[in-house]
């Protein structure tokens, strides 16, 4: 690699880490420090999942959130009608100012949900796919405390 593709991936290890460094050694101490905190993140965000599905009044859920090139993909799903969960995670979206640019939800027998969704212009702040994951698993779990109904077969 030169000297100029070097550099080019220190800019994006900046860019990525939203670190101010300049010195070589440093952005890369920021990025390792991003990388750790990245780890922190996926570890909490599993304990939620964990704790979401151990919780006697929600189903077994799956969410995933994928990063697309301008915004997310965001599915989740559950063997079983959860009345009112639509609109929690819907309301997790506004809340992280997501706009949903294409949906299909069915609500049925099951509940799912696939979304494509992209960050509202005049956004400055830039969120990652985990921010969102973490978001909707919570408001999943705000609607299971805050519900009246089970989810229904």
């Amino acid at each position: 690699m030169d000297s100029r593709g070097k550099a080019n991936l220190y800019e994006q290890l900046r860019s990525v880490s939203n670190s101010t460094a300049v010195n070589k050694a440093s952005i890369v101490v920021d990025a390792s420090r991003y990388i750790e905190d990245l780890k922190e993140r996926v570890h909490k965000l599993n304990q939620d999942v964990a704790s979401l599905q151990s919780s006697s009044n929600l189903p077994a859920l799956q969410v995933k959130v994928e990063t697309l090139e301008k915004g997310f993909l965001i599915n989740v799903f559950s063997e079983k009608n959860c009345p009112g969960l639509l609109v929690s995670i819907l309301e997790a979206f506004q809340d992280l100012n997501l706009q949903v640019l294409d949906a299909r939800a069915s609500c049925s027998h099951n509940f799912s949900l696939q979304a494509i969704s992209d960050q509202n212009e005049g956004q400055c702040d830039s969120i990652d796919a985990q921010v969102v994951k973490q978001a909707v698993v919570q408001a999943i779990m705000n609607w299971g405390e805050n519900n009246e109904y089970e989810c229904k077969n």
